[in-house]
């Protein structure tokens, strides 16, 4: 008889710093996700956006691949759990609570279905040249749910998003490079440092700045030209009345590296 555990999957985290690095770790299941794996992630990114420390996250995965999906049984099958998520936390998906802070995702081998929709809730994605692409939720008889139907759109434009999304095909690294649905390629092995490196980068910047930026340019996505336009007014109330913004000028000045403190 074998005493052994199975250790189950789980979301960790470490700091780097200003970075919050987000760590999905189930390998043993290819990295699938189950409902508390689910719970654990929301919490994560929620712990990002709601402290001041932090001014980037870092999402990645142990093992030779990023997800494989879901853990079908455990959210559709007869013995399939239940967990509800907390009502004001960050949703995985960015279908409602977004996180604030931005984002870089390194994905490496499988990269299938919710794989794909969590990098593009996010912000900016490397990819190791293992990676592996697919939405292929129409081959099980369901749909995207967690918003690749009109992420692909605004990443790829119609015709690369349908092609993907209808043939519900597997694609490699350098396509969705192509495409734009990732934005840089490395070497297998390298793609979570490169991460990290680009990270750490942003989190040199005035970290108001950087969120005002981001919450610009989801309004545009979100309502148009002209609520972007009319968002304009609060950005520059906000960073101009900064201490950072005083730091950033002051050390132009003095020609020295700014030491922001978001505030």
């Amino acid at each position: 008889m074998n005493d052994l555990k199975v250790t189950p999957g789980q979301i960790r985290t470490e700091v780097h710093g200003r970075v919050l690095k987000i760590i999905i770790d189930n390998v043993a299941k290819k990295n699938s996700f189950s409902p508390q794996m689910m719970f654990q992630m929301s919490d994560a990114l929620t712990l990002l956006d709601r402290t001041e420390q932090y001014w980037a996250g870092v999402v990645c995965a142990e093992g030779s691949d990023f997800t494989a999906g879901l853990d079908m049984p455990k959210f559709f099958g007869p013995k399939a759990e239940r967990l509800d998520q907390k009502e004001d936390n960050i949703d995985v998906f960015a279908l409602k609570n977004r996180c604030r802070k931005p984002i870089v995702t390194a994905v490496q081998g499988i990269v299938y279905t919710i794989g794909i929709e969590m990098m593009l809730a996010g912000d900016i994605v490397v990819a190791a040249d293992s990676s592996r692409f697919c939405q292929m939720e129409s081959k099980r008889g369901i749909a995207p749910l967690g918003g690749a139907h009109f992420r692909f759109l605004t990443r790829a434009g119609w015709g690369d998003a349908m092609y993907h999304l209808l043939l519900c095909d597997e694609f490699n690294a350098e396509r969705a490079y192509k495409i734009g649905l990732v934005q840089e390629v490395v070497p297998v092995g390298q793609q979570v440092q490169r991460a990290m490196q680009i990270a750490e980068l942003i989190a040199g910047n005035a970290p108001i700045g950087i969120q005002v930026t981001k919450e610009a340019a989801l309004k545009f996505i979100e309502h148009g030209e002209q609520a972007a336009i009319g968002y304009l007014p609060k950005i520059r109330e906000r960073v101009l009345n900064s201490e950072d913004a005083r730091e950033g000028i002051q050390s132009f000045v003095e020609r020295r590296a700014a030491v922001f403190r978001g505030r």
